[in-house]
């Protein structure tokens, strides 16, 4: 997505309670980088992990798929620094996922507990994240761009939701008015309209959608009456609220398992995310 690599990617089995992993084999050395928050690097428009000279880029959607599909152990073999984007959801990592099955390593899943509430918040942004002790796992997220095309959206999970059905395929957004500020600063080259939901908030002429129908290689982009380019069809009128969603299962996973914690985020976003995360490591050292 951001990076323009393309990449071979690998999901593997590993050992009770060695969570989840990612191995560089394109470096000499194949290093490891641990799934956890103090690894996190940069939050620029998608999560990224650092160990010494090993980098993953765009980790969020794949963890996601994990989270929700109740993998707790797993290696993942990248030749190249980012995850691919694939269609902007989990559903490509959730498809094989259900194919092969999961196995049984005869061991409890080990909870984390949660002590005491915390919060963390971001003045700027007006986004929060409450994380309070609960007998199972489960997250609330609100989500307001202060937009008349999505206005506020909800969306829910919890061990009980159907995940690879109600949240996975939910794909990455943009704002039209955002694509060219992003790639001029080197994001997205890895970026079309078969991978992110693209939301037209503002008036546009016809010079700016065939500027954007040429970034893209695809002539013929029009608006559509409900604010959207007519690139694709919404899978849920609350998509976009439901990946907000997808997001955060992702960047929480960061904490090393699953909390025994009820989690409200209003306005959630990559860098509060994994603060929320970091947070909650730093509590339980």
């Amino acid at each position: 997505m951001h990076t323009g690599t393309y990449a071979h990617m690998k999901l593997m089995p590993a050992p009770a309670h060695s969570g989840i992993r990612f191995r560089r084999t394109d470096l000499r050395s194949k290093p490891v980088i641990e799934a956890l928050a103090e690894n996190v690097s940069n939050t620029a428009r998608s999560t990224t992990l650092s160990s010494h000279e090993a980098v993953v880029v765009t980790v969020e959607h794949l963890l996601s798929a994990l989270a929700g599909m109740g993998v707790d152990n797993a290696l993942i073999e990248l030749d190249n620094i980012e995850v691919p984007i694939l269609d902007g959801s989990a559903r490509p990592f959730i498809i094989p996922i259900l194919k092969d099955g999961l196995e049984d390593q005869g061991v409890p899943r080990q909870y984390i507990d949660i002590p005491q509430t915390l919060e963390v918040h971001d003045e700027r942004s007006g986004s929060w994240i409450r994380i309070e002790p609960s007998d199972a796992p489960e997250a609330d997220v609100t989500v307001d761009f202060n937009s008349n095309i999505l206005g506020i959206q909800n969306a829910r999970w919890d061990e009980r939701t159907d995940y690879a059905r109600e949240i996975g395929p939910c794909r990455t957004f943009v704002f039209f008015h955002e694509i060219e500020y992003l790639f001029r600063n080197n994001l997205i080259k890895g970026g079309d309209v078969d991978n992110a939901i693209v939301i037209v908030e503002h008036a546009v002429d016809e010079e700016q959608l065939s500027s954007i129908s040429k970034l893209f290689n695809l002539p013929g982009l029009q608006i559509t009456d409900k604010g959207y380019l007519n690139n694709l069809q919404l899978h849920f009128p609350d998509e976009c609220g439901r990946h907000k969603l997808l997001d955060l299962l992702g960047d929480l996973r960061l904490v090393g398992g699953y909390m025994n914690a009820r989690v409200t985020a209003y306005k959630p976003g990559h860098s509060i995310n994994t603060r929320a995360a970091k947070a909650v490591r730093a509590m339980l050292k």
